[in-house]
């Protein structure tokens, strides 16, 4: 069976075939860099991970495009409360981003574009949109007219009149409709002088749906496979994207529109607006990153996914039980084949819109069998398969001995599986193992002339 993947945009599961064959682009809309990121983002992060590691797997080459919004107005905000630099900020945040998906597995996509470098490309869209009567200067800013653009409400499945009725749009102020949308911003008198740049329509900057529209472009060309992110995105941004790419190039911006399901939390959505968040960090000080992955891979990524204590004790419990099984056997080294009843049905559920709720079932099934029989075959497909979703790979007596201390053989162990991974240019894999062992409480001393190992005290 082939791949299929369920596309917003026309509410069905659809085969999947890439424009370019054997190879796939997709853009995901990443963070806006503020703060520390939130179970809601690692969600996201995790489910477009476990999408581009089986495209991978499929053996499609992947251009996986996510971009960082570097400006906007909670970072002005943001930047001079805090009394520093809109970069100084971004930086900051973007590394603690980068350090919370590396201690989730998550790989880092192949470009990862900032909004403040493409602020030219971003001018150019709105002069094309300008030029084509798409959009209109009023009150020092530039906005888009929604009702020139035939097709707007498409992703949203709703018509312009219920779109204003009832969905979340802007006060009308110098806007012709207040469907309407700003694509340039004019600076504030009271803003920094890092949150404006010069422009023909004077200082000022972009707004945020233009950004993913010439960021896309430009690292994919004006139409590619996939668009994804969350669900709240949906509308206006995702909708916004398309009638700003669509108007500007007359081209179909992407084929497939994925939205991952909401985090929820006593059935509210999770949501630094209403509060009840919990930041990536502040899980991962109480749990281990795999478990807070597993939790989140073996729910569907179009479901909600309830957060709780019991769920991720209980997400610990399961994973435990795989991780028992590659204890008890030395999993051997093979490539899977897919022609192998287990690999075959986990490879059927990958295939029906990345199904991972089936396919961990038959992780859990191997795991039933490499109990059994003590097959170092079926062990190395358990971990094999667990590979192609970012699960399994690492040292069964790190995670089995979770919260107890290391004995000396373990630690040197695991310090030579470091250094391993640095030599072969994997320093996610470096880094994860340099965090769980100081989740252990052994910190990790590095030299010229190789590793040392202390407890913290």
């Amino acid at each position: 069976m082939s791949l299929r993947i369920y596309n917003t945009l026309s509410r069905a599961l659809e085969p999947f075939s890439p424009i370019e064959p054997g190879h796939v682009r997709m853009y995901v809309c990443g963070m806006t860099v503020y703060d520390f990121c939130h179970l809601g983002h690692a969600r996201s992060m995790v489910a477009f991970d476990v999408v581009q590691r089986w495209l991978k797997s499929s053996g499609y080459q992947v251009t996986y495009v996510r971009n960082v919004t570097d400006i906007e107005d909670k970072i002005i905000k943001r930047a001079l409360d805090n009394g520093e630099t809109i970069r100084s900020l971004t930086d900051r945040m973007l590394q603690a981003l980068h350090e919370d998906a590396d201690a989730l597995g998550i790989e880092r996509p192949t470009h990862e574009p900032r909004a403040t470098d493409y602020v030219p490309q971003m001018l150019s869209l709105i002069g094309t949109l300008e030029r084509k009567g798409l959009a209109y200067r009023a009150g020092g800013d530039v906005n888009f007219a929604v009702r020139k653009f035939p097709g707007y409400g498409k992703l949203s499945g709703k018509s312009l009149d219920e779109l204003r009725a009832g969905e979340r749009v802007a006060v009308l102020g110098d806007k012709q409709d207040p469907l309407d949308f700003v694509l340039w911003k004019s600076a504030k008198p009271t803003e920094p002088a890092d949150a404006k740049w010069d422009s023909v329509y004077g200082p000022g900057r972009p707004g945020w749906h233009i950004e993913c529209s010439a960021m896309s472009c430009q690292m994919l060309g004006e139409s590619f496979d996939i668009h994804g992110g969350g669900a709240d995105l949906q509308f206006p941004h995702h909708e916004n994207e398309i009638a700003q790419s669509e108007g500007a190039t007359g081209k179909t911006l992407a084929r497939v529109w994925m939205h991952n399901g909401f985090v929820r939390v006593d059935n509210e959505k999770m949501s630094k607006s209403l509060g009840n968040f919990f930041t990536i960090r502040e899980i991962l000080a109480r749990y281990d990153a795999e478990t807070v992955r597993f939790f989140i891979i073996r729910a569907h990524y179009r479901s909600p996914l309830n957060y709780s204590d019991a769920h991720l004790d209980d997400a610990r419990a399961a994973l435990k039980r795989l991780y028992t099984a590659l204890h008890a056997v030395k999993p051997a080294r093979l490539e899977v084949d897919w022609i192998n009843p287990y690999a075959a049905r986990f490879k059927a559920a990958m295939d029906e819109d990345f199904g991972t709720p089936e396919a961990v079932a038959v992780l859990f099934e191997l795991a039933t069998e490499v109990n059994k029989t003590g097959s170092t075959q079926a062990a190395g497909l358990l971990k094999s398969l667990g590979a192609c979703i970012g699960l399994l790979q690492d040292n069964p007596d790190l995670f089995l001995k979770a919260g107890a201390v290391l004995d000396d053989g373990a630690i040197l162990e695991l310090i030579a599986q470091r250094l391993e991974a640095k030599k072969l240019g994997r320093f996610p894999d470096a880094d994860r193992i340099r965090m769980e062992l100081l989740a252990q409480g052994i910190v990790l001393k590095d030299s010229p002339t190789g590793t040392t190992w202390e407890v913290a005290q």
